[in-house]
């Protein structure tokens, strides 16, 4: 749990088997709650309308046989064994496929792609990258093709974008399900007819208390989250080997997949509804691939096979040996989990259950902070506010609309359902989706990225496509039973989605064909042809090359602007993370005594973005570097041309990462050192306090820096001192006359609605009110 992201890439050679070890106790907690728990309410699904067993044990062996199988041929062969083989770079789940075939392909989705980016070192690791397939092959052919073909590549980001849908439809489904299920043991354990319906305001009360604590992170009680579920698997194993030691000893015979064979023959159409069922003995086990980057793989195998794999076939066949011996008449509770535990362990069964509940429910929770945080960056969600509740733990985030958004579904869920058969039937459906997204990006991945001949991805699709629409079909065909729920949920979030990155995608296109001419700006002169007061002005925009449009609005309304202007690019890349040393590019925008530079600042969809003084302090540092390195010759050509002005970019480090470049201090005036004579002007901000403060730069004393670096360095410097601020475009899109009604009502009330609902930019980059000012202007797209 307390392990930074990719800690095992840095480790692997060094990885001792006490660490390993370590990070398979801690991958109980947080992997494995949610499939641990499902042996709750898997035999209660199945049995509850489809098929009802008969004096005869042909249908418990039968579905034991579909468990085991299930159990054996997805999570353990195809996640462990296969598919947690293709992390991207230690990072896990349907974005992390993605991004891996964006780096692979040029299919990218987002519009601000450089060439540039291609130079991370993310892309060249292992010798892997867009130029690694040899196009004499079929992967050659595959990459060409579905390069040329946008429509290709939006069907590859709906795709990905499905089965997010469905993982955050998990994360409604999987708390209902799982704290239901557990509770469900009260009217069993009381013995009391009228406590019949008490397990829905428990399991609401329960499901409250869950969400409303979320704010508060994991961190501090993160360390109790293995032990309870150690305790659980511990407590499921035992009692499965009771009940097979004394009730049916010979309940083993049912792993042979002949029972399958019989079950169906036997049950036929209602044995194949009951898949559904079955299904959910494999719920959470895509948690073992979208965890992946918190662990290494070897942790997350050893824990599987070791211990989960062999506790949950125990538990249920400890269940089945017990149904085997008490064939009673079809009451939902007598199928249960908790009618096969001995009288005197219910309750702290009970206890133990719905701490374990908890626990998997928090992890699905979690995980859809996640992947709506990796959307967002990606440009494919709106933007909205990311609460880091840990200082020391990497992706302990809070969002605090979508935890209440999924607390009032989660809510309506279990007080709308009221049994874990329609919860288990829309449970099913959302989980086995996710995994067919999977095993068709897993496919792209064989050939694209691992270079594997295309036969290998055919017989992968094949034979576990082939079970898992086995059992989607057997899920679908229940709609009106509670499938419609993650249908709703997924269509919901998929429009939201589509809307958002439409709408994103044609206002880059707008401010791209918008962009003011270089030529223009060099027209102005030094001075733009304005007063131009102290202070650094960040203009932000999407673009990567060219003038925003917002610049020339702004420049005809406003008399004065900065003496130093910086053109600011905050962009997310197809990568988990980038490396600080590889954060920002710089350039220059006109000569050098324009005082214009551009910076680009890439994070990886899994990087957190620093506070607003921190990130002052690395910009500037980092425009200080390439003044000082002199690899800006390049002052200033007028072309426009994104891979022209590519070229003159500099990448530069953040301080922390180059302690031998220059440094910034921001306080008194030491000796030896380059600074500036002027203070720095008492500002009323949150920011900015009273004392007054000098700013310097400590200069490394080789190489020797010329004149005119040494003088475009001090003027940073008292630009600096004076104060930075932070001019924002604010855009109302409109569709353009004449356009279908189709995009008017994606783009006028669509798109608009979700922005005016989203937080605005300036809160993204955590910019304070005193030092933000937006300009207005209205696309007509």
């Amino acid at each position: 749990m307390d392990l930074e992201p990719g800690f095992y890439q840095n480790q692997v050679k060094k990885e001792s088997w006490k660490t390993v070890l370590t990070l398979a106790y801690q991958s109980l907690g947080v992997v494995y709650g949610d499939l641990s728990i499902s042996p709750l309410y898997v035999y209660k699904s199945t049995f509850a309308e489809d098929i009802q067993h008969s004096e005869t044990n042909e249908e418990i062996f039968g579905v034991l046989s579909f468990v085991f199988w299930t159990l054996t041929l997805v999570p353990l062969l195809k996640y462990v064994f296969i598919v947690l083989r293709a992390d991207d770079n230690g990072e896990g789940g349907t974005f992390a496929l993605y991004s891996l075939l964006c780096r692979h392909a040029r299919v990218n989705s987002l519009p601000n792609c450089q060439l540039a980016d291609e130079d991370l070192y993310e892309y060249k690791k292992d010798g892997l990258g867009l130029n690694s397939v040899p196009n004499t092959c079929f992967g050659g052919r595959l990459k060409s093709t579905l390069e040329k073909h946008r429509v290709l590549q939006r069907f590859l980001l709906v795709l990905a974008l499905i089965g997010t849908c469905m993982v955050i439809g998990d994360g409604v489904l999987t708390p209902a399900i799982s704290v239901f299920s557990a509770v469900s043991g009260l009217e069993l354990s009381m013995q009391k007819e009228h406590h019949k319906y008490v397990e829905v305001p428990v399991a609401c009360i329960i499901l409250i208390a869950l969400f409303a604590l979320q704010h508060y992170g994991t961190h501090r009680v993160g360390f109790l989250f293995a032990p309870v579920v150690l305790t659980w698997l511990l407590c499921i194993s035992t009692i499965g080997l009771y009940n097979i030691l004394h009730w049916n000893p010979h309940v083993y015979q049912a792993l042979s997949p002949y029972y399958m064979y019989k079950f169906l023959r036997k049950t036929q159409r209602g044995g194949w509804m009951s898949l559904g069922g079955i299904l959910l003995c494999i719920t959470g086990s895509e948690a073992m691939f979208a965890d992946l980057g918190h662990f290494s793989q070897l942790s997350i195998k050893i824990a599987f096979t070791s211990l989960v794999y062999p506790s949950l076939v125990l538990a249920y066949m400890g269940q089945a040996a017990y149904l085997s011996q008490h064939h009673f008449e079809a009451r939902d509770y007598r199928i249960g989990f908790y009618v096969s535990v001995p009288d005197k362990l219910r309750w702290p069964v009970l206890v133990i259950a719905i701490l374990a509940a908890v626990v998997g429910s928090q992890a699905i929770i979690t995980g859809t902070f996640s992947i709506i945080k990796q959307c967002s960056s990606l440009g494919c969600f709106p933007k909205v506010k990311i609460v880091h509740t840990s200082s020391k733990i990497h992706g302990q985030i809070y969002i605090p609309e979508i935890n209440w958004t999924l607390m009032l579904l989660c809510l309506a869920v279990t007080v709308g359902f009221r049994d874990t058969r329609r919860m288990g039937n829309a449970s099913g459906l959302a989980v086995i989706t996710v995994m067919l997204v999977t095993t068709c990006l897993m496919s792209l991945v064989i050939v694209l990225c691992w270079h594997k001949n295309v036969f290998l991805a055919i017989c992968f699709v094949f034979f576990f496509g082939a079970i898992e629409a086995l059992y989607f079909t057997a899920s679908l065909v229940k709609f009106l039973e509670g499938a419609w729920v993650p249908i709703a949920l997924a269509f919901t979030f998929l429009i939201i989605m589509c809307v958002w990155h439409y709408g994103t995608l044609k206002k880059y296109e707008f401010d791209v064909q918008n962009k003011v001419s270089i030529n223009w700006l060099l027209s102005l002169g030094p001075s733009l042809g304005i007063v131009r007061v102290r202070g650094i002005g960040l203009i932000h925009t999407e673009l990567v090359s060219g003038i925003p449009a917002i610049f020339s609005h702004f420049v005809t309304n406003l008399p004065a602007f900065h003496q130093v202007l910086v053109f600011l690019c905050i962009k997310s890349v197809p990568v988990p993370h980038v490396r600080p040393e590889e954060r920002f590019l710089i350039g220059r925008i006109g000569p050098r005594e324009y005082r214009l530079y551009r910076c680009i600042v890439r994070y990886g969809y899994r990087d957190v973005h620093k506070d607003d003084m921190e990130f002052e302090k690395d910009l500037v540092c980092s425009i200080a570097e390439f003044i000082r390195s002199g690899s800006s010759e390049a002052n200033g050509g007028a072309s426009d041309d994104t891979t022209k002005e590519d070229d003159k970019m500099s990448v530069v480090g953040t301080c922390s990462t180059h302690t031998d470049r220059i440094q910034i201090s921001d306080d008194e005036v030491g000796n030896g050192e380059l600074a500036s004579t002027s203070e720095s002007r008492e500002i009323k901000s949150p920011r900015v306090t009273n004392t007054r403060k000098r700013v310097r730069f400590i200069i490394p004393e080789s190489p020797k820096i010329d004149q005119g670096a040494r003088e475009e360095l001090q003027e940073l410097m008292e630009a600096r001192e004076a104060g930075v601020a932070y001019i924002l475009g604010h855009s109302y899109m409109r569709a353009k006359q004449g356009s279908g009604m189709i995009k008017k009502l994606v783009i006028n009330y669509g798109y608009e609605f979700l922005r005016r609902n989203s937080r605005a930019p300036a809160y993204e980059l955590s910019v304070p009110h005193a030092s933000t000012l937006e300009v207005g202007m209205v696309y007509h797209v």
